[in-house]
């Protein structure tokens, strides 16, 4: 009974929540955001508490001027850079400091998450002489305003309909029927068809329904090491998901941006014309499980509808050529050519 009531309070909370972050009508004049463009291959966000070295990370990685001090809130609005990697462009976002509270709206907070939600992939910088309350006090924050960091998004098929019912393939342990029938019902929602493939919580069903959040990857970067005992730097060091730095001294920054391009899940695709070498300067860089098609119309679009047939060894039958159809799947590295309406492609291995 405790669980079911617990259940029908959540529900009521991430409605209301949902309603006071982003409110139906619009009173007053418009706010002035400091989003910009999103540009290159993939887009990273820095976010942090004040101080954390946000901006010095950027001008080491970027070469892109970004004012430091030694100083709180010395960042008043987004300052983007570009870091070079194996011929692929990744936009890097260094955003203001953000405090607690900035779900709600202090230090400028929405502004920030809201870019934040632009992002394939989020940096959450850390200072390594401070207590892990920063790191919780942080994921709290985004965490609030609907971005899940490290997190898959549930196997739930949910769809209204004007009939319907629940259906669950898998025993659920975290909740129960009555529970999720109940949260349906408060949301409004009595006739829906609802597919259930995994083992659930209430908070992720919840999540399904409302169907405004972000699911994104997240690495834990902490700064500062210098300044603490190899033994913390070896303890962080070991910690899921994260990677130890000094921007003051340089040290492994290198490996930093070696697992932002890991972490992004990007394929790097090269193109060659007919007799000539590939061009390795400039990759065609699409999503880990993209097809010929994407190749197509990546480089341009009247490829994919005049496309006849691929030949590669990537393909099943590797190290021999074979004919794929468009929806052939690319890896990493592998070099396509075009002659008239037929497409060729080698694998890298």
């Amino acid at each position: 009974a405790t669980e079911y009531h617990l259940g029908l309070l959540k529900a009521k909370l991430a409605r209301y929540r949902a309603q006071l972050l982003e409110p139906t009508s619009k009173s007053g004049p418009a706010g002035v955001g400091f989003d910009v463009q999103k540009s290159g291959d993939a887009r990273v966000a820095l976010i942090g508490f004040p101080s954390v070295g946000k901006s010095t990370l950027l001008s080491k990685a970027t070469h892109t001027a970004s004012e430091t001090a030694a100083y709180e809130f010395t960042t008043l609005t987004a300052i983007p850079g570009v870091i070079e990697y194996q011929g692929a462009r990744i936009q890097l976002l260094d955003l203001p400091g953000i405090v607690e509270g900035a779900s709600q709206g202090r230090g400028r907070g929405r502004q920030v998450v809201a870019t934040a939600k632009t992002a394939d992939l989020i940096l959450v910088m850390l200072d390594a002489t401070k207590s892990e309350e920063q790191r919780r006090l942080l994921e709290l924050e985004l965490d609030a305003v609907g971005i899940r960091l490290n997190k898959r998004k549930p196997d739930v098929v949910f769809k209204r309909r004007t009939t319907g019912g629940l259906n669950a393939t898998v025993k659920l342990t975290k909740t129960d029927e009555k529970t999720i029938r109940t949260i349906l019902a408060s949301y409004k929602l009595h006739n829906c068809d609802v597919m259930i493939r995994e083992d659930i919580t209430t908070d992720e069903f919840i999540d399904v329904l409302i169907g405004t959040r972000k699911y994104l990857p997240c690495l834990y970067v902490y700064n500062k090491i210098d300044a603490i005992s190899l033994e913390q730097v070896d303890k962080l060091a070991r910690t899921e998901n994260t990677v130890v730095i000094s921007c003051e001294m340089d040290l492994n920054l290198d490996y930093l941006i070696d697992r932002i391009w890991e972490n992004l899940g990007l394929v790097k695709i090269y193109t060659k014309k007919r007799g000539a070498r590939p061009d390795l300067a400039d990759p065609v860089c699409l999503r880990k499980g993209a097809t010929i098609e994407d190749v197509c119309i990546g480089i341009h679009k009247s490829l994919a509808a005049n496309f006849r047939y691929g030949l590669g060894r990537s393909s099943k039958f590797s190290p021999h050529a074979q004919k794929v159809s468009l929806n052939h799947q690319v890896q990493d590295e592998d070099v396509v050519s075009s002659t008239l309406f037929v497409l060729g492609f080698t694998g890298s291995d």
